[in-house]
């Protein structure tokens, strides 16, 4: 079952309905309202399709009201807890650390293997980093984020 199979059946559990091809007249990629989640139709990969339906459940489960005018700073704050719960669903550090364990030493290796896209793999990094710094530690392992991705055991 692939990452967006899984997503799926995630949004069908907590009963949330999912257009898998809405067109939107923006570019738009997905769209969380009332229970429902529209994914652009110009998405093509499965890959791409489960970084944003991940994202749209995150604001399912951390947002309120609508945040479409991003200017405010609330509504940009909420965006941003909306993509953190989509790298953890997706990726967070056991995925990379699994990836690791799996043998994917470059990034479109551990994208290919966790299933998601590799922009959304490197902004995942990004949040990553700026939340822990350089590097962390996770269980045996360390994690680095500077200058690359690098993962060891300790």
């Amino acid at each position: 079952m692939t990452k967006y199979e899984e997503l799926l059946d995630e949004a069908a559990n907590a009963q949330i309905s999912v257009d898998e091809d809405y067109h939107f007249k923006s570019a738009l990629k997905g769209l969380y309202i009332d229970q429902n989640i529209a994914l652009s139709d110009r998405l093509d990969t499965s890959a791409e399709k489960a970084c944003v339906l991940a994202e749209e459940l995150g604001h399912h489960y951390t947002t309120v009201g609508n945040i479409l005018d991003s200017s405010d700073f609330g509504n940009a704050k909420q965006e941003h807890q909306a993509r953190v719960w989509s790298y953890n669903r997706l990726i967070g550090l056991s995925g990379l650390m699994k990836a690791y364990l799996h043998g994917c030493r470059e990034l479109y290796e551990v994208a290919e293997f966790l299933g998601v896209t590799e922009e959304c793999l490197r902004r995942a990094i990004e949040c990553y980093r700026a939340k822990y710094g350089i590097y962390t530690e996770y269980e045996d392992y360390y994690i680095c984020f500077e200058p690359c991705l690098a993962i060891g055991r300790k």
